[in-house]
Order: structure tokens, then C-alpha cells, then sequence
């Protein structure tokens, strides 16, 4: 019995990322189209460019689809595509900074933000890790995953999981591209609590960050910001902090973008004032497009138009998960849920930081924000659990037939008979 796997499609995670495509090709369009026409280029530019985008993503997921999971789990394969990614993380140095970082690559009408790709790697990389340890983990617990030294002295103990992932996000926090940094940290503490550890580990981890995060704001706020700005790591994120903790304080500098971000919102009321008539994106909100395209949204669409693409939004997140909680194999399992869970962060993070409860870290939103490598990269974790979920349902399609041929057989031949498959 062979089942084609585009019987299998789940289509309640197909339909909303399209649904959120679409709106996103809406909202580009909406938020560059008055700036084009102001410098007078094709209105369309950015929107025919998310659309080109969006078709490569399409044609992404087909491909990932259609691949065998075995592919995935091959060792080789994910040491050659890290190698890969360690090297475009420490090229971006060498690239002019965009925005204060150094995380582009720039080759003529081509660029890409490496530091994008490494949120679906690491997600890759700690499912694929996680799931050859679970029996280790039956038995042990955290230690399992923590028996090697941080600062090895041989080249055995290279092989500590947790080497290659600090190496990643100290070289993507150096650049200094914090807001990719965070979802990344972020995501991996949720892999690492849904690793088969205890849960009480993961608890304890999450009041140590809550915990230092506030110690942190703390300490800047007594020091103050000026001061930050002179340690060399935080001399880019001091303007951060500093609208942070008062954004209304210097509207012509630190303060400017989060301080228009809450006007958009205020203008926005309940309905908005329609679609396309911001106010905002004027040339008052920098960005507008980018980090802060759901001041936008919300300016445009109101309250209520911005709840439900959230909505939208969470029902896709929540499918996502739901396919990691169903899943059977580990691999899969973790897979699925790493993926949610680094939208779910992502989302946190953007709408927290245009709403100032916590410092802006310049990540967007997803689907709606213009940004390429976003969007191809959203796709083609989309892709992954698509191909997992389907996985799964064929796994479970093919027990349930050899079980049910087997007590079909014992009932047939209740004295004995063969009950192969």
C-alpha cells in the first residue's frame, strides 16, 4: 500500500500562510508605495520584489515537500550546511553595515542576511542533536545534555552541542545584530525544555533570564545610557535602551522611532484610518516598512483589523505546535515545535518592541514586514512541517492498516497462521 503524499497536505497551516503572503504583498505595497512615488520610482518596486520572493518560497516548500525526511536527519549533510553558515556569518564583516550591523552580504542586485538562516539551522541542529540522545535523556535527565565541559580541552569534547551554538550566536550578537540573536536564544531554551528534560529545568531557566534581564535595565538605569554607550559591545544598542526608558525625551534622535510608533497606534483607534491613508509612514515613522510595519498596520487597519491578522497569525503558530505535540518520532516532534516556537518569539519580540515593553532590537514581523530572506525563510520552515506532518500521518496510516490486517488474521485463524504484513 503506497499513499501519495499530496493526499496528506495540511492545508489548516497551507491556508493561512497563504492568507498571510497575500496580506503581506498588501501591507508592502502600502507602506513603500508613497515613499517610491515620492523619490519618483515604481510604486510597485517593493511589492514586485516581496512577490518574486514569495514565488521562490513557494516553489521552496514543493521541493522541501517532496524530500525524504531521511535527508534531514543526515549528519553530513546539516555539519556541511553549519560550516557553510559559520563562514557567511563571519564574512558580513567585511560587508558595509546596514543599520549600524554588519549582517548583510551584498553581491550587486543580490543580498541576504545570513543571520536569518541560522534561526532555522540551529532549529535543525538541536532537533537533530536532541533526538540522538533520548534514551541518554530517559535516564539521566539535563545531564545527558550537559556532561561535557563549555571550554573543552581536547578536540573530543568539540563535539559539546553547546559550543557550536554559542560559537553561532556570539558571531550573529558581534555583528551586532541583537534582535536575531534573541530569537535565537529564545528558541533554543524552548528546544532545550522540550528535549525530553524535566520541566521544572526549563522553569528554572526562564526566571534566571526574566531575572537577569531585569538586573540588567536595572544596572542601565542607574548607570545611564551615555555610559553604556561607551563600553564598545553596547555603543549601537545605547540608543535602544535609551528610548526605551523614555522615548518622549529625544524626539529627534533616540527617541523618534518608538515615540511615532506610538502615535501611529493612537491614530489607529479602534478601525483605522483605512488602507493605504497612514500617516505615519509619511516620513515620519523610519522603518515603517521594516521593524515597525504593525504601527502601520494597526494606524491602518485599527484595533480590531490587527487582532484578527494576530489571530491569523496564532492559529498558524498554534497548528505548527500542534503538529510537534502529535508527532511520534522525535526528530519530528522537536523539529515542529522549534519552528513554532521561533515564530512565536519572533512575534513577541517585534511587538514588544514597538510597543516599548522591551528594548526595540530591529527584528520584523512576520510575513508582513518587507524583507526576502524573511519570508523565504518562514517558508521554508513551513515547508519542514509540512513534510514532517505528512510523514507522520503516513507513519500512522500504515500502523493502524498492519494492526488491523493482524487481528483480521487472529480472527480468521484463531489457531495460528502468518501474519505478515
Amino acid at each position: 500500500m503506497k499513499i501519495d503524499k499530496k493526499h496528506l497536505v495540511n492545508y489548516s497551516i497551507v491556508i493561512p500562510y497563504l492568507m498571510l503572503s497575500v496580506i503581506g504583498l498588501i501591507i508592502v505595497y502600502s507602506t513603500t508605495s508613497t515613499s517610491l512615488i515620492q523619490f519618483g520610482l515604481n510604486p510597485f518596486r517593493s511589492v514586485l520584489n516581496q512577490g518574486l520572493f514569495l514565488v521562490v518560497s513557494l516553489i521552496a516548500i514543493t521541493f522541501i515537500y517532496r524530500l525524504k525526511l531521511n535527508f534531514l536527519k543526515n549528519g553530513k549533510v546539516l555539519s556541511a550546511v553549519m560550516v557553510i553558515e559559520m563562514i557567511l556569518l563571519m564574512i558580513t564583516r567585511f560587508f558595509r553595515p546596514v543599520n549600524g550591523a554588519h549582517g548583510w552580504i551584498v553581491l550587486g542586485p543580490i543580498s541576504f542576511q545570513p543571520a536569518e538562516y541560522l534561526k532555522l539551522i540551529m532549529i535543525w541542529f538541536l532537533a537533530y542533536t536532541f533526538s540522538q540522545k533520548q534514551d541518554q535523556i530517559a535516564q539521566e535527565d539535563y545531564q545527558a545534555l550537559t556532561q561535557k565541559r563549555w571550554f573543552p580541552r581536547n578536540l573530543e569534547q568539540l563535539k559539546d552541542w553547546r559550543v557550536y551554538a554559542l560559537f553561532l550566536i556570539l558571531l550573529v550578537a558581534a555583528q551586532p545584530d541583537l534582535g536575531n540573536a534573541t530569537i535565537i536564544v529564545l528558541t533554543s531554551i524552548i528546544m532545550y525544555a522540550v528535549s525530553g528534560i524535566a520541566y521544572r529545568w526549563f522553569s528554572s531557566l526562564m526566571i534566571g533570564i526574566v531575572s537577569a534581564s531585569a538586573l540588567f535595565l536595572g544596572a542601565t538605569a542607574l548607570i545611564g545610557v551615555d555610559t553604556m554607550a561607551k563600553i564598545p559591545i553596547f555603543g549601537y544598542v545605547a540608543k535602544r535602551f535609551s528610548a526605551f526608558f523614555n522615548p518622549f525625551e529625544d524626539l529627534t534622535d533616540s527617541g523618534h522611532q518608538l515615540a511615532n510608533s506610538y502615535y501611529a497606534m493612537s491614530n489607529g483607534g479602534w478601525f483605522g484610518l483605512g488602507l493605504g491613508n497612514s500617516i505615519e509612514k509619511r516620513g515620519y515613522l523610519p522603518e515603517a516598512q521594516t521593524d515597525f510595519v504593525f504601527a502601520i498596520v494597526m494606524e491602518e487597519l485599527g484595533l480590531i483589523g490587527s487582532v484578527l491578522i494576530l489571530g491569523l497569525v496564532f492559529f498558524l503558530i498554534l497548528r505548527i505546535l500542534l503538529v510537534g505535540i502529535k508527532a511520534k518520532n522525535p526528530f519530528n516532534s522537536m523539529i515542529a515545535l522549534g519552528v513554532g516556537a521561533m515564530m512565536l518569539t519572533q512575534v513577541f519580540v517585534n511587538i514588544g518592541g514597538i510597543s516599548g515593553l522591551i528594548p526595540s532590537t530591529g527584528v520584523t514581523f512576520p510575513f508582513l514586514s518587507q524583507g526576502g530572506n524573511s519570508l523565504l525563510v518562514l517558508s521554508v520552515a513551513i515547508g519542514f512541517v509540512l513534510n514532517i506532518d505528512a510523514n507522520e500521518k503516513r507513519e500512522t496510516i500504515y500502523q493502524e492498516a498492519q494492526a488491523n490486517y493482524q487481528a483480521q488474521m487472529e480472527k480468521d485463524y484463531p489457531f495460528g497462521s502468518s501474519n505478515r504484513f
